[in-house]
């Protein structure tokens, strides 16, 4: 790789990083443990950007480093107490509602985002927040297109359930 592409990608990089917090913030549940995962994710990523494999998809590479960062990291530090996902859920929420509408939504989403298990929660966050295809999802969790089908399936069944429980209507 040469330095002309090597910049190039950086400047991809950058334009990630809003996705890259969010969906690092969907895992933690913790905004300053999002930007600490984030921050050692971008670390990694540049260290080792001569292993990006050019004509692949960056965007997962990016995600599947955040995860696997996320995961050491939670291995090797006590787990803190959740704080909020209403930053994760930013993309569901849809700009046509009036602002408190959204707001109110935006929290409702968060606490059924909690009642998910880590593994449905970063299926949901990459499937539903981030856009990426049932394929994308399953390089990037490195497990079977039908395990992120039926961990979607059983996360939206959950998300409906507990939306509901809130007074929250489909």
């Amino acid at each position: 790789m040469d330095i002309q592409e090597e910049k190039a990608l950086r400047l991809q990089i950058v334009a990630l990083i809003p996705r890259l917090r969010r969906f690092a913030l969907g895992l933690t549940r913790n905004g300053p443990e999002a930007d600490d995962v984030v921050q050692m994710a971008l670390e990694r990523a540049i260290s080792k950007i001569h292993q990006f494999q050019p004509g692949t998809r960056l965007e997962a590479w990016l995600f599947r480093i955040v995860r696997t960062t996320w995961l050491d990291d939670r291995r090797r530090l006590a787990r803190r107490p959740a704080e909020s996902n209403e930053d994760a859920v930013n993309g569901f929420a849809g700009d046509s509602l009036p602002q408190t509408d959204t707001l109110d939504l935006r929290a409702d989403l968060a606490r059924a985002l909690g009642t998910l298990t880590e593994d449905q929660r970063a299926v949901v966050l990459l499937v539903l927040v981030e856009g990426q295809s049932y394929d994308e999802a399953s390089e990037i969790l490195n497990v079977p297109t039908g395990t992120i089908m039926s961990r979607l399936s059983r996360a939206r069944t959950t998300l409906m359930q507990a939306l509901s429980e809130q007074g929250v209507r489909p």
